[in-house]
């Protein structure tokens, strides 16, 4: 847990969706609130958005590997799962959404999913059939009866060119629900 009395320490994790972008304003108005934030990128992720990008944003090294993980001893995702205050994960996929519900712990977001006692925020993007799918639907959930916290998703235009839910919610909204779930709603 976050030492400092006012910022929080956050992990952030980011998924392979066209949404990831929006991760980078997310990291730098948490960043202005007095937070700090560790980012996760998943593979998929990194070919939206640069690990450099989310770096410079948080002025924190990335987890991006599992195997990445050689800068001592003690685990790295570990470390972050026991520091985090709040676990966010946005832009969240349905792949990520699935691998969370069935307890799937192969990359550095998944095994921080497992290990963290903090809370959980997820802010789902995808296309709209992929939300509404009975799967998705049902892998929600299992996670919202474990205690998981969802925001969106939002209806609109989406990547795919289809119109619908499954768009990001919007980030200022994603960051007062973070807000709120630190206990610093105002």
């Amino acid at each position: 847990m976050s030492d400092s009395s006012t910022g929080k320490t956050i992990v952030l994790g980011v998924t392979g969706s066209i949404a990831a972008y929006k991760a980078a304003d997310l990291v730098s108005r948490l960043k202005k609130r007095g937070h700090e934030v560790h980012v996760v990128m998943t593979r998929d992720a990194q070919e939206f958005i640069t690990p450099l990008t989310m770096q410079v944003l948080s002025r924190q090294p990335v987890t991006g590997n599992l195997y990445d993980e050689k800068q001592s001893w003690h685990p790295g995702h570990i470390e972050l799962a026991d520091k985090a205050d709040l676990l966010v994960i946005a832009p969240a996929t349905a792949n990520v959404i699935a691998r969370f519900a069935h307890g799937i712990a192969d990359d550095s977001l998944g095994a921080i999913y497992l290990a963290t006692l903090a809370p959980v925020l997820i802010a789902p993007a995808m296309n709209g059939k992929m939300w509404q799918h009975p799967a998705t639907r049902g892998n929600v959930e299992t996670l919202k009866a474990r205690g998981v916290t969802f925001i969106g998703p939002e209806e609109g235009m989406l990547a795919c060119g289809y119109e619908g839910i499954g768009r990001l919610w919007p980030v200022e909204g994603i960051e007062e629900e973070i807000e709120r779930l630190l206990g610093n709603a105002s």
